[in-house]
């Protein structure tokens, strides 16, 4: 059965942060207390980003905050996130909240429970028999992982509205007392930000067709301590091993070429999650095409940094908003350590 796109959709939080204002910031923080900060503060200018948003301003980070002040922080700033994103992609879709049968929330940069299209239900104005489907955990991996998963409840109940809402707030990890290298590099990279995205097996008829096929996952063995968090009584610490550009390299291709064998035509466009300027090199080279090929992966890391989960749906809306059409394959990689890839039919492709 097919499925089909019929509203895509980005948000940021208010906060703008300008890279220059959060070296400056890390510079305060990290300073004095961390050996190495002159070498690795390089890597702010070297990063591909100008600027990232965050729910909290900036002089939130000039003091300690434990679970209970990142937990207030997350419930009202990822909550807004998903009502801005949501109605976006219902608006584009033109259809009504009350319409949506199937609601998937994906994030794991915080934990609420209630989970946040509950807590949302009212003022969404979703039904109160809406299928409620959060999924936590997928890191990087949750925009192409959470859109595949939207896209099999859409095929598995015929005439169903699916909405999925991909929330992160990566900004509220934030960690100075690890003192760790995985710490300084998350605040060159990460940022805050929501997409969503309205799926169902009707045809759309008032915008260029992009049609789901069947998606694809590999995880690889004994790789889990590649990515993903240590949780202490502060909060959640960043996983993120200097091994993953290499290990893109050396792994991404076979995996991806997998993914492409499912597909009866030749894959036109890659759609990407730039984890970083060295990761988008990484992703080129595994890939086999020319660098500097993933210009809307760029683009994205310059204006918004990485988001982790819909940074991938960031550079989707960029790519189609930009009229490319054609065989297209999303991937992103996540803890696990896995690969997740969705094809998308775009244009003629998808008729």
């Amino acid at each position: 059965m097919s499925v089909y796109l019929h509203g895509l959709s980005t948000a940021l939080p208010g906060h703008c942060l300008q890279q220059s204002e959060v070296r400056a910031r890390a510079a305060e923080i990290f300073g004095g207390v961390y050996p190495d900060f002159d070498r690795l503060s390089k890597s702010f200018d070297t990063a591909g980003i100008d600027t990232r948003h965050s729910v909290v301003p900036l002089d939130w980070f000039a003091e300690p905050h434990g679970w209970a002040d990142r937990a207030r922080a997350f419930s009202a700033g990822a909550k807004a996130l998903f009502v801005d994103a949501a109605r976006a992609a219902l608006s584009q879709a033109g259809w009504q909240s009350a319409e949506v049968d199937v609601v998937v929330t994906v994030c794991s940069t915080g934990i609420a429970t209630p989970s946040l299209e509950a807590q949302a239900l009212t003022e969404m104005g979703f039904r109160d028999t809406v299928l409620r489907v959060p999924i936590f955990g997928l890191g990087c991996a949750g925009g192409v992982s959470g859109l595949a998963t939207a896209g099999l409840l859409a095929a598995g109940r015929p005439g169903a509205k699916v909405l999925l809402v991909v929330v992160e707030t990566c900004s509220l990890a934030f960690r100075a007392d690890r003192l760790q290298k995985a710490d300084i590099i998350a605040a060159v990279l990460f940022g805050d930000g929501a997409a969503a995205a309205c799926l169902s097996d009707s045809r759309p008829m008032d915008m260029p067709s992009v049609r789901l096929g069947a998606p694809h996952q590999k995880t690889w063995p004994e790789t889990l301590g590649i990515m993903g968090w240590d949780v202490d009584e502060t909060g959640f610490g960043v996983v993120f091993d200097r091994s993953i550009p290499a290990f893109i390299t050396s792994e991404f291709g076979a995996a991806a070429q997998e993914a492409v064998r499912l597909v009866e035509t030749p894959i036109t466009r890659y759609v990407c999650h730039p984890g970083g300027a060295k990761v988008i090199e990484a992703l080129e080279g595994a890939l086999h095409i020319e660098q500097g090929a993933l210009d809307a992966e760029r683009e994205v890391l310059r204006r918004a940094g990485n988001m982790s989960a819909p940074t991938v749906l960031f550079v989707l809306k960029t790519v189609l908003d930009a009229g490319r059409t054609g065989q297209m394959m999303a991937c992103a990689l996540g803890p696990g350590f896995t690969a997740s890839f969705q094809p998308l039919s775009v244009g003629a492709e998808a008729a």
